[in-house]
């Protein structure tokens, strides 16, 4: 599942590396406490991108619930201000590991490239990138098992992700990471979209902008 959650307003919801490193010890216990997988992250300014895999249904959102809540009351004290961070609940988009997951791993950690704020992503702090070039060992980073088939071995693993990651992300792979995410459907190809529509009982492919079309009679 990719996610993201933004400040209200587009504000920030990081004022220094102290609230950063808050706020990944808290996303650490509570989705360690809700079984939930995280395979990558970065930090930006004013939101965050997350990808993760949990174990049980509703168990993504009750992590997030209680560490979101954790992090804006010391937020708010430590910073003296009042009311909500968050603009509402975060957005998320389920992921068909099979062809898009590793996609949505080099869009979240080239996040701090494409915003310029890096000329390339392990010069980027706030990130899994670190880990999962083997750089580091990150407590909150666990591979996902499409990750662990690039390689027979962890160096083998961290030279072929890091091929993988300069490679270019096509326009067109931005633009349906970020449709998806936006109305929060399911990305993958039909097989995928359908398996899950299946599942939730709901439509999950993305909208096309403008009214539908009146059928002909």
């Amino acid at each position: 599942m990719h996610i993201t959650q933004r400040g209200v307003n587009r504000g920030a919801i990081f004022i220094d590396d102290e609230d950063r490193a808050h706020f990944l010890a808290l996303l650490c216990h509570e989705l360690r406490r809700a079984h939930v997988a995280l395979h990558a992250y970065v930090l930006m300014g004013n939101h965050v991108h997350l990808l993760a895999t949990a174990t049980e249904a509703g168990a993504v959102s009750s992590a997030l619930r209680r560490q979101g809540q954790c992090y804006v009351q010391a937020f708010n004290r430590r910073h003296g201000r009042t009311g909500t961070l968050w603009e509402g609940r975060f957005k998320s988009s389920l992921v068909d590991s099979d062809r898009y997951l590793l996609r949505v791993y080099r869009y979240i950690e080239l996040n701090p490239v494409r915003a310029f704020l890096t000329a390339t992503p392990e010069g980027y702090r706030w990130s899994s990138v670190h880990a999962n070039l083997g750089h580091v060992t990150d407590d909150l980073v666990t591979p996902h098992p499409v990750y662990e088939h690039l390689g027979i071995d962890d160096q083998a693993r961290y030279a072929a992700y890091r091929h993988w990651l300069y490679e270019p992300l096509l326009p067109e792979d931005i633009g349906a990471i970020r449709a998806h995410l936006r109305q929060e459907r399911a990305l993958g190809d039909e097989r995928f979209q359908a398996m899950v529509e299946k599942a939730l009982g709901r439509p999950v492919a993305v909208r096309r902008p403008g009214r539908p079309r009146a059928e002909r009679v």
